[in-house]
C-alpha cells in the first residue's frame, strides 16, 4: 500500500505542477493578447502637425517690427501689419503673384505671413539671418536689424 500511496501521490503532484504551468501559460497568453493585439478591430492614426521651419522667424520678425501687434501702422513708411509691410512690397508681391492685394490686407496675420513666406521661401529654410536682414531692406542698417531679430530666437 505504500507503493499505491507513492504513486497516487506522485500523480498528484504531476496534476499540481502540470495545472500551474498551465495557468502561467494562460495568464501569460492573456496578457500578451490584451497588450500586443489591436483592439477592436480599429486603425487609429494620429495627425502630426505640420513642419513650419518659418514659425520661429516669423515670430521673432513680428516681435522685431511691432511686439506681434497686427494692427499697427506706422504712417512714416506706410507699413501696416504685424510684419511692417509697406506698399512697395505689397506691389512687388502682387506682380509676382498677379494678386490684387491692398495695404489695408496687411492688418490680418495670415496675408502678412503668406507674404512673408513667399520671400523667405526663395532664399530657404536654412538662411534666417539672410531671410530677416533681406526683409528689412539693405544696407547696413540690416546687421542691426538682425540683431533684434535674432534677440527673439
Amino acid at each position: 500500500m505504500d507503493e499505491g500511496r507513492a504513486v497516487k501521490f506522485n500523480y498528484f503532484i504531476i496534476m499540481v505542477i502540470n495545472r500551474k504551468k498551465i495557468l502561467i501559460v494562460a495568464f501569460f497568453s492573456l496578457f500578451a493578447s490584451v497588450s500586443f493585439a489591436p483592439g477592436d478591430g480599429f486603425i487609429t492614426l494620429v495627425k502630426n502637425p505640420p513642419i513650419e521651419p518659418f514659425l520661429k522667424l516669423i515670430n521673432a520678425v513680428g516681435m522685431a517690427e511691432t511686439g506681434l501687434d497686427t494692427l499697427a501702422y506706422n504712417p512714416l513708411e506706410e507699413a501696416a501689419g504685424f510684419l511692417q509691410i509697406r506698399p512697395i512690397r505689397v506691389l512687388d508681391y502682387n506682380l509676382r503673384t498677379g494678386k490684387n492685394l491692398t495695404l489695408r490686407d496687411m492688418f490680418s496675420y495670415k496675408v502678412s505671413e503668406e507674404i512673408f513666406m513667399y520671400y523667405a521661401l526663395k532664399i530657404g529654410p536654412y538662411d534666417f539671418e539672410r531671410i530677416a536682414r533681406n526683409w528689412n531692406g539693405s544696407g547696413r542698417d540690416t546687421f542691426f536689424y538682425w540683431e533684434m531679430v535674432k534677440a527673439y530666437l
